[in-house]
């Protein structure tokens, strides 16, 4: 406890002397904050949780402060989880304190940093460090970085950054620590990365190459023994403490065309496989490519991916969302729509062969078409995931805006959700999206979507109407209506009603929501949200 107490004097020091000198200073930071008041609603499955039962409200905040001077770069995040639902969203998470912190010295070529980095290796394939408070990620870098510029020329670049660090850990449920925690395994990672183009700017070429080594501490390997034990011996091996991985990329770009490539590589180590339910010894690979193609009034990227056991994790006693070191690009486009968007597909970093196809065509400035085609096969061809979406937007400017279209979606739910047993989820739905303007600050938003499916809750539609009055007011009103169900004996109604109110740098937002179990996904990654019931304020400024 007093070694916490030791980093935040620290870092509330550095904060305090720097901002003396206010000579060319620059101090900024914004606010984000979260809350919760929880309705109980057994009929939809908003109930037998800490917050339904007893606790009644809870929330999040996130404060960030940073401060420039003379190239020194301090930053300091203060975060609270007061009776949260984020981190399990059928519990209670407690926990309050510096969550991230970082120190930056920038010179001519030299950029060093230590504490909390957020960086990665090419598409992150191999290493990727990020945040995604929605899905309570925050996989953070804790070391140092250090990146140089080898060569800087008009005609080119090449520079090279190397890191180490543990990976970042949530604060311990009701604890009195300070400073957010680190798992106890080293990530080690070097990359090079260069660019070099013609004058003329039809030719250019981006490679790029990275390795990252991850080595396991002793007491983690001593569970993973104690576990491999178990085993019997025809499944038994001898866990490693390293684990390496390395990734060659490069983006060629030839006039219209532009060409992504990466590959990767991991050495052999104990992964989780939920397959077979238990630790297996095995090495792993990923190849991923996109090309695209872009002139006036139209677009097309092709994209492929196939993985096999690539499981990059801090440890392989960590599952589902925590411990993160990889990222494997999504193969699925990212539906914004409610009812679009509630069947996504989840990265499968264990066998995935993923293909993707997105077209644009503009024969005028006020009328678009766009085609995706995605699909989806673990490796011996099951389908897992297949989109089609067509849509066409045409515009009148100043006056209106429409979008119509059509979505059809294949899921297998037995694989994304692990319900054994069930069928595919087969969906077809037709969309549209009409804005108004009535003048330069007001305009009417309206949605209406209608899903069609057999399985899982049956059909559903969805209504919504949005009033944005600008710059200051936006007023929306939507429901979503399962009205064919088949897990329930009632046709079950989904209200939501919400006021957002900007003013400046100052966003306030205050909703009533009902909403239906499911799965929220961001980029690829996915997790179960249970159906909420109740009121969500949220709060965002910037200073």
């Amino acid at each position: 406890m007093k070694r916490h107490f030791t980093t935040l004097t620290l870092i509330l020091t550095l904060f305090c002397l720097t901002a003396t000198a206010q000579d060319q200073a620059n101090f900024n930071g914004s606010l984000e904050l979260a809350g919760n008041w929880f309705m109980r609603d057994s009929a939809i499955g908003a109930s037998n949780t800490p917050q339904y039962d007893n606790q009644l409200s809870g929330g999040e905040a996130w404060l960030n402060l940073n401060y420039q001077y003379k190239g020194f770069e301090l930053g300091m995040r203060f975060d609270a989880f007061l009776n949260s639902n984020l981190r399990n969203p059928v519990g209670s998470y407690n926990a309050l304190g510096i969550g991230w912190w970082q120190i930056r010295k920038r010179t001519d070529k030299l950029d060093v940093t230590v504490g909390h980095i957020y960086d990665q290796i090419g598409s992150g394939i191999i290493f990727r460090s990020y945040e995604e408070r929605p899905l309570f990620i925050d996989n953070a870098l804790v070391g140092v970085r250090l990146a140089y510029d080898l060569i800087e020329r008009d005609a080119g670049n090449l520079s090279v950054k190397a890191f180490m660090g543990r990976q970042r850990r949530a604060f311990a449920e009701n604890s009195e620590e300070v400073v957010s925690r680190a798992y106890k395994p080293v990530i080690k990672g070097i990359n090079f990365e260069g660019y070099w183009g013609n004058e003329a700017g039809t030719f250019s070429v981006a490679p790029g190459i990275g390795a990252i080594n991850r080595t396991l501490d002793d007491n983690t390997m001593s569970l993973i023994v104690a576990d491999v034990n178990t085993y019997a011996p025809e499944n038994s091996f001898v866990p490693k403490f390293n684990v390496y991985s390395a990734s060659l990329y490069n983006t060629l770009t030839v006039k219209d065309f532009t060409w992504y490539v990466e590959g990767a590589y991991k050495t052999e180590e104990a992964i989780s496989d939920p397959r077979v339910g238990r630790l297996v010894s095995t090495d792993g690979y990923i190849l991923y490519s996109s090309l695209g193609y872009s002139r006036k009034g139209f677009g097309v990227t092709a994209e492929v991916k196939r993985t096999e056991n690539f499981s990059m994790r801090v440890s392989p006693l960590e599952t589902a969302l925590n411990g993160m070191v990889a990222f494997l690009p999504p193969m699925a486009q990212v539906n914004t729509y409610r009812l679009t968007a509630r069947y996504n597909a989840a990265t499968q970093e264990l066998g995935e062969m993923a293909y993707q196809l997105d077209l644009k065509y503009s024969p005028k400035r006020t009328l678009n078409f766009g085609l995706n085609f995605s699909n989806i096969t673990d490796l011996d061809n099951n389908l897992l995931f297949r989109e089609i979406n067509f849509n066409v937007r045409t515009r009148k400017p100043k006056k209106y805006s429409l979008i119509a279209g059509f979505q059809a979606v294949t899921y297998n739910q037995e694989v994304y959700e692990e319900k054994p047993g069930v069928p595919n989820v087969q969906t077809y739905i037709p969309y549209v999206d009409f804005l108004y303007k009535f003048n330069r600050k007001t305009s009417l938003r309206f949605e209406a979507q209608y899903m069609y499916t057999e399985q899982d809750f049956g059909q559903w539609v969805f209504g919504l109407a949005e009033l944005s009055v600008a710059p200051n007011w936006i007023i929306t009103s939507s429901v979503m209506i399962n009205t064919v169900p088949k897990l329930t004996d009632d046709i079950q109604v989904f209200p939501t009603a919400s006021v957002v109110y900007n003013y400046k740098a100052h966003r306030f937002g205050l909703a009533y929501v009902k909403q239906v179990e499911g799965i929220v996904c961001s980029g690829g990654i996915c997790r179960y949200e249970p159906a909420f019931s109740g009121v969500k304020l949220n709060v965002t400024t910037t200073f």
